[in-house]
């Protein structure tokens, strides 16, 4: 994914005011961050953990995605529907459809949405996380960005 910038990613959501939008938390440590290795940008904000974002390049346009998490119940494993890494940090994250203020989409995903760092291994989730798979690291890939592309286009 390539740098993005704190205007940018602001401009990118597309299921929140655009008052929302510019009140939301984004990340001091962008220029930290780890670009070459990351599919899409995802974090919690850090004030209100039950809120998290998701921004993604998706058909050439950047998607900006507001999502919740809904309450935690009794700790078990899970599996990330984007990445397939199965932990207890895996919730059930739902975004309010775009234009669409009744509606919303779910789908399970790391809480921390460290899905590309789970699965290029520079992020450990625990024994037994990740399967041992026959595709390569970039059908892996590919796979995590169509799954997420999937869910983006059920928002949008």
């Amino acid at each position: 994914m390539r740098p993005m910038t704190e205007p940018e990613i602001r401009a990118s959501f597309v299921n929140c005011t655009k008052g929302e939008a510019k009140r939301l938390a984004v990340p001091r440590d962008l220029a930290d961050r780890p670009w070459n290795d990351l599919d899409f940008l995802g974090w919690r904000d850090p004030a209100s953990p039950e809120r998290a974002y998701l921004v993604a390049d998706a058909g050439g346009a950047t998607v900006g995605v507001a999502l919740r998490r809904a309450a935690p119940g009794r700790r078990r494993r899970v599996m990330c529907s984007l990445c397939l890494t199965t932990h207890e940090d895996v919730a059930l994250m739902t975004a309010r459809k775009a234009r669409q203020r009744e509606n919303s989409v779910g789908a399970y995903m790391c809480s921390d949405l460290a899905c590309s760092l789970y699965l290029r291994g520079k992020k450990d989730a625990g024994p037994g996380s990740r399967i041992h798979e026959s595709l390569t690291l970039p059908d892996q890939i590919e796979r995590t960005t169509a799954n997420l592309a999937a869910f983006l286009t059920k928002v949008t």
